[in-house]
């Protein structure tokens, strides 16, 4: 990728709904310096990319100044490739209520080209070009965290469909009538398979039951998933139960989506693979029971080998380099 005369960098920014961070790549996909902020608690669009701007600029200055950067990717939710545009993303504040023109104004408060695709897509791209999907074609890439995303790959390239929004697996009924959704649907897979998710099961059950649990010293209201974690790694019965629920089905809506692009793959990226076995066991066993025969024993269930957001950062830079 680097030639002689070539600007040698390129800015990534994994837009999180708790955290932005960015990372100036190389193009070997070596991340040379990064930097955060938190991505809430700004009146507008305009003071977010005001506080990203301060931060980024005593890091570009580390790199050599701007004139050493060729471009900035962006990975966001509801992120839009074609416009440049994040719309109506129900988990940021300065987002939800209509379409942001975030790589059009980064693009003019830096004067470097700024390419911008969702969150998932991003995670996708650092995945096949730096992680577990080397060389894989067709693969689906699932996000676990604040909500649920995903990323598809068929023939080696990313579904983006007609309008940029294509792959929105979080948002696909698993329970009709089910949890109230941000989206405003009911029974999406996020309202059961995210991190908050995970909490809402959890007080679902010490409401419904009176199952003795370490959760129930804590206060309902505050338990997270990382809680229910802790607990089920002690041994504790029902938050091994909320893991086999949220796996189940996490698997079942995978058997789903295997007849959609028959994926060699499904891989898991976000903070709530940290449970391991205890998530990714009922929901390869979930899919075993569920998956139409032809698609039986096809797909690997693999877990990020990417560290933290650096999947994310690495695919938003790979979005800036093909600028």
């Amino acid at each position: 990728m680097e030639q002689q005369g070539m600007k040698p960098y390129v800015i990534g920014l994994d837009l999180g709904g708790t955290n932005s961070v960015f990372g100036i790549v190389d193009s070997r996909g070596d991340i040379k310096v990064t930097t955060a902020i938190k991505t809430q608690g700004y009146d507008n669009v305009n003071d977010y990319v005001d506080a990203c701007v301060a931060a980024l600029e005593p890091v570009i200055d580390q790199v050599g100044g701007i004139g050493q950067i060729k471009a900035m990717g962006i990975g966001a939710p509801n992120g839009n490739y074609y416009n440049g545009t994040i719309e109506f993303a129900p988990n940021l504040s300065w987002g939800r209520d209509g379409i942001v023109p975030l790589a059009e104004m980064f693009k003019e408060r830096l004067g470097i080209p700024v390419a911008l695709t969702n969150d998932a897509n991003a995670a996708a791209i650092g995945e096949m070009i730096y992680g577990v999907a080397r060389g894989m074609k067709n693969f689906i890439m699932i996000t676990l965290g604040t909500g649920v995303g995903s990323g598809i790959l068929v023939n080696g390239q990313l579904v983006y469909g007609s309008d940029g929004f294509a792959g929105e697996l979080g948002h696909v009924v698993v329970r009709r009538d089910g949890r109230p959704c941000g989206c405003g649907r009911k029974g999406c897979l996020e309202t059961y398979c995210s991190a908050t998710g995970v909490a809402r099961t959890a007080r679902e059950l010490l409401t419904s039951t009176d199952q003795p649990s370490l959760l129930r010293e804590l206060n309902p209201d505050e338990i997270t998933s990382l809680d229910v974690a802790i607990a089920a790694g002690k041994g504790d019965k029902l938050a091994n139960e909320i893991y086999e629920f949220t796996g189940r089905i996490l698997g079942e809506a995978c058997s789903d989506f295997a007849a959609f692009s028959s994926p060699e793959a499904f891989i898991f990226f976000g903070g709530m693979t940290k449970a391991g076995d205890l998530i990714m066991k009922p929901i390869k066993k979930a899919y075993d029971e569920n998956v139409l025969k032809i698609y039986k024993d096809k797909a690997q269930f693999l877990v990020s080998g990417l560290e933290g957001s650096s999947a994310a950062v690495l695919g938003a830079s790979a979005v800036g380099w093909e600028i």
